[in-house]
């Protein structure tokens, strides 16, 4: 399986240091001394133990569950070497070298390079990824409801995982604006307008940082000064947003979780466009590194679908010196 197809004119993002300011280069890879042996690999006992059940229905469970398991370890590790193969070739070497230093063919390196999960799927989430949206209490009924775009923006994100391989599951914000970061594999689509959690994971982010005064929501780009604001919020009225971008910790700190948040919900479908078509430039320069950026989208005032996508400021990488 191999990824949604990309635009024809890929966009030339560079990465930016959230502290100094220099540019950072882009990786494709990392080393695979990096991962330790046998992390995350089951024994060939857990077999031995499912099939020592006496309970059918237990069984059954049981080999169900580690199926599930194990296919997605086949995935991941079948992306993990695809992406491998795609770093070694953009540092210099040939598929045929590549092939006699790992004991292939290079007819199946070659396969390798063009077939199986692309890499980039990574930026989303490994094997499995939960897409967070928000819900909003109607005022007149005081029910939940969720809003149209929001619904669009969460199933474009899901509709994306689905192509990289990984298994997606779907959640909501609670009107309250509870919502457990704690997890792995998040894609939260929701900002700090609509949730107090959110608020303060956006706090984190040591270079864009949420302002509200009385012209509304403004995104700063806290190293240039730059606000950025929603064309939504400018008299007259401009069919243009800004959305946030950006991997955060969680709250635990054992990991991140991706944010997406426009300043209106037109900001957020517009960032589901730029990971359609741009996804394996951003993870060309942020790989699963936390970062941020500013989206700028202009949508048509009618249907709210995006017309283009931009990044407004850098990309910054959160963890460059």
């Amino acid at each position: 399986m191999t990824g949604p197809p990309m635009s024809r004119r890929r966009r030339r993002i560079s990465a930016v240091s959230a502290i100094t300011g220099d540019l950072v280069s882009s990786t494709l890879s990392r080393a695979l001394d990096s991962r330790r042996p046998g992390e995350g690999m089951v024994m060939p006992s857990e077999y031995e133990r499912i099939a020592q059940i006496t309970d059918p229905y237990e069984l059954l469970r049981e080999a169900t569950g580690r199926l599930g398991e194990a296919q997605q370890e086949v995935t991941e590790l079948a992306r993990l070497r695809r992406r491998v193969i795609q770093g070694l070739h953009a540092q210099g070497h040939s598929y045929a070298q590549i092939a006699e230093a790992a004991g292939l063919s290079r007819g199946r390196i070659h396969q390798i390079r063009h077939t199986g999960p692309a890499p980039e799927g990574e930026f989303l989430g490994k094997a499995a990824v939960t897409v967070v949206t928000p819900l909003r209490r109607d005022e007149a009924t005081g029910r939940q409801l969720v809003a149209l775009d929001d619904v669009t923006t969460g199933n474009q994100v899901e509709d994306l995982a689905r192509a990289f391989g990984l298994t997606v599951a779907s959640e909501h914000v609670t009107a309250d604006g509870n919502v457990d970061l704690n997890r792995d594999g998040l894609v939260v689509i929701c900002g700090p307008r609509m949730s107090q959690a959110m608020a303060r994971a956006c706090a984190t982010d040591p270079v864009i940082r949420w302002e509200r005064d009385s012209d509304g929501w403004a995104l700063r780009d806290l190293r240039t000064g730059t606000a950025y604001r929603s064309g939504i919020d400018a008299s007259p009225e401009r069919p243009e947003d800004v959305a946030y971008l950006g991997r955060l910790a969680r709250p635990d700190s054992k990991g991140s979780f991706l944010a997406i948040a426009g300043i209106h919900p037109q900001g957020s479908l517009g960032v589901a466009q730029l990971l359609a078509t741009d996804i394996s430039v951003l993870w060309g320069q942020a790989e699963t590194h936390r970062f941020s950026v500013v989206v700028a989208t202009a949508f048509d005032p009618a249907t709210h679908e995006p017309v283009s996508t931009t990044l407004a400021s850098a990309l910054y990488r959160h963890d460059q010196d």
